[in-house]
């Protein structure tokens, strides 16, 4: 490879890892072509997997401020890119690690901070972002509701004991369907 073209690999991966929310390393020693391309399929549409040259990779994350992967970029190595939600990322790896165990999570990053092997699968056991949004969202909701009916019962409680004074208090004049006496006119 030409001196103008690692230049710039190194530039589009410091770019990648710079505009990359998290990154994982992985082997993929063993895995066929078609096997790739059904991982890349996998990891969502805001993840990016591509093979690299571990040099090359090492000199970009460094530029971009990643020295986690400096011990791990041995064997031939390929990262995912990650740009949306690093769940659904860490999901499609470990299952897919599942079903190819040739595929080997090494670590990554994920906002700036180091994530072993382990991390990633526990982040693969997190839900979506969109769930967990839901799941607040429906918390809030309910929190807001219990307010309202909270706020609402004193003065429910107060219309039914005007109703029932209301009640009492006819009862008392009309008493039980008698009528009332009539008052002597003055006429008299």
């Amino acid at each position: 490879m030409a001196t103008s073209d690692k230049t710039a690999a190194v530039a589009e991966l410091t770019d990648k890892f710079r505009s990359s929310n998290a990154a994982v390393l992985t082997e993929y020693r063993g895995l066929t072509v078609a096997q790739l391309k059904e991982l890349r399929r996998s990891l969502g549409e805001n993840a990016q997997y591509a093979v690299v040259k571990n040099t090359l990779t090492k000199i970009a994350a460094n530029q971009a401020g990643i020295t986690q992967f400096d011990e791990l970029l041995q064997g031939p190595s390929a990262v995912a890119f990650v740009t949306g939600d690093p769940v659904e990322a860490a999901k499609g790896l470990r299952n897919f690690a599942k079903d190819h165990p040739a595929l080997v999570i090494k670590g990554g990053v994920l906002d700036g901070a180091a994530l072993s092997a382990e991390d990633i699968n526990k982040l693969a056991d997190l839900e979506s972002r969109e769930v967990l949004l839901a799941k607040v969202a429906g918390a809030v909701q309910g929190t807001l509701a219990k307010a309202a009916a909270l706020f609402q019962a004193p003065l429910s409680q107060f219309v039914r004991t005007a109703d029932a004074l209301r009640e009492k208090r006819e009862g008392e004049e009309g008493g039980a369907g008698t009528p009332a006496p009539a008052e002597a006119t003055e006429a008299e």
